[in-house]
């Protein structure tokens, strides 16, 4: 073979040698595509995912209230550049910047974390908003949530502790308890009047809160910005009139809220909600029935189209993105409370489709 022949071919072949180990190197990429989904009047791995007192088993009348989830590639996994384009050009996947879905501040057990957390918090949430649509008397607390480390009340206070009083003023939010020990200079003492954790349950069941009272001080320190503070992070805690359990493991975030209300607010009706229809959705929700915005409803929509939703309860901040790629045979419906969710099924169930507040591209 001639020698520049056999130069050229020796270049052509470390060129394809290069090219091949570029590909698969890997890139800072992550993907997303959609994820299975739940029916929460339904059972899973064996289990009602909806558990109530007095009630047994979890057969529907064949109607879905479904919450989708979105799959995502691990923290430790490496995407090459050939996975990475095949994502870019596939419609049911997504490829992000790895820091989106792990940021390089959190590890990736902090993050797996505080979607467990949030994923609790949902649950919560929808207790309290589905109670609430029905009539039900819920009592509340403000509690002491967090107690940071090496910080005054340290060891003072208890994450669980019910605050009564701040400095003789009632508490009624937990932003009444920043405000009042705000109003402290830094190296000043707050006196709180808290119902111990270990003594709350006994003490409202039986009804005696005040005999359970107890006086804690606890002398404040200097903040970066300059505030007073003890280092504690307020919160809620009720007490509902039955035992509401979700059954649910390995899902996080909080984007289920919606659908775990819908389904509790179905289990404690008269009748169902879906009519027999298969009717799956998202979206956070609050302690007030305010339905908020979720990350990827594209891949949320196909999966639950692909599991045979009809139609799709969105939130109405999600609306124009889910319509801009909407799967055939599926129709999005607006929704911005759950007292509207409600109102949709109800629409839903009576056939009233042109009634129904849908989502457009605008």
């Amino acid at each position: 073979m001639p020698r520049r022949t056999a130069t050229m071919l020796a270049s052509l072949l470390m060129l394809i040698a290069l090219l091949c180990a570029g590909a698969l190197l890997p890139v800072p990429y992550a993907e997303m595509s959609p994820g299975p989904t739940y029916n929460t009047l339904g059972s899973h791995e064996g289990e009602c995912v909806l558990q109530i007192s007095g009630q047994k088993g979890c057969a529907t009348t064949g109607g879905h209230l479904n919450m989708t989830t979105v799959r995502v590639t691990g923290s430790e996994y490496k995407m090459n550049l050939i996975e990475a384009v095949y994502g870019w050009l596939a419609h049911d996947d997504v490829v992000v910047p790895h820091s989106t879905l792990y940021p390089d501040d959190k590890t990736p057990d902090e993050v797996n974390q505080e979607n467990a957390e949030e994923f609790t918090q949902s649950q919560e949430s929808a207790k309290v908003a589905a109670l609430r649509q029905l009539g039900k008397r819920i009592t509340s607390h403000v509690i002491v949530g967090v107690v940071q480390r090496d910080k005054p009340a340290q060891g003072r206070l208890h994450a669980g502790d019910v605050i009564k009083e701040v400095d003789g003023s009632a508490v009624r939010a937990p932003e009444d308890v920043a405000k009042l020990i705000t109003k402290h200079k830094p190296g000043e003492k707050v006196t709180f009047s808290i119902i111990p954790a270990k003594d709350a349950a006994a003490a409202e069941k039986k009804n005696q809160e005040a005999t359970a009272r107890k006086s804690v001080t606890v002398t404040t320190e200097k903040a970066e910005d300059g505030r007073a503070i003890v280092g504690i992070q307020a919160g809620v805690d009720y007490t509902f009139p039955l035992k509401i359990d979700i059954k649910l493991a390995d899902v996080g975030g909080p984007s289920a809220g919606l659908m775990f209300a819908l389904g509790i607010v179905d289990k404690l009706s008269a009748g169902d909600l879906t009519g027999g229809k298969f009717i799956a959705g998202t979206g956070t929700i609050d302690d007030k029935g305010t339905v908020g915005p979720i990350g990827g409803i594209q891949m949320k929509t196909i999966g639950a189209r692909k599991a045979g939703a009809e139609y799709f309860l969105t939130p109405q901040e999600n609306c124009a993105a889910a319509a801009s790629d909407k799967p055939d045979g599926l129709t999005l419906v607006k929704v911005h409370t759950l007292k509207g969710a409600v109102k949709a099924l109800k629409q839903i169930r009576e056939g009233d489709s042109a009634a129904l507040p849908k989502c457009t591209k605008s």
